[in-house]
């Protein structure tokens, strides 16, 4: 476990759920990735992410499906794209990830709490 956090911390932290809209492979990526575009509602909009999780998703597997973001992080260059939100997963038993959803459908933009 690391360092304990306040709740404040916690709070400083944006993470909002959104549903993949396009999700296309990304080839120039050092590790294999995907290229996410990901419909936060109308406060956020949509925003791009690229995600590592090739071993349990394909393109059309993803499309409509609701993920966990992180959306006040800043910008990262990941080759020739800004990824602009941290897509949220966990590790399976090989270390994979594994997307983070809500297990029913709710409205994009929902804040975390």
């Amino acid at each position: 476990m690391t360092d304990q956090a306040t709740y404040a911390d916690f709070e400083r932290i944006d993470i909002r759920i959104g549903t993949i809209v396009d999700a296309q492979p990304f080839p120039e990526a050092r590790k294999p990735a995907l290229k996410l575009q990901i419909d936060f509602g109308p406060e956020i909009g949509r925003r791009a992410s690229s995600a590592q999780i090739t071993r349990h998703y394909t393109p059309e597997t993803l499309i409509g499906r609701q993920v966990l973001a992180v959306v006040n992080f800043p910008p990262r260059q990941i080759g020739p794209m800004q990824s602009q939100v941290l897509t949220l997963g966990v590790p399976d038993a090989a270390g994979e990830v594994v997307l983070i959803g809500p297990d029913q459908p709710v409205p994009d933009g929902g804040r975390l709490f």
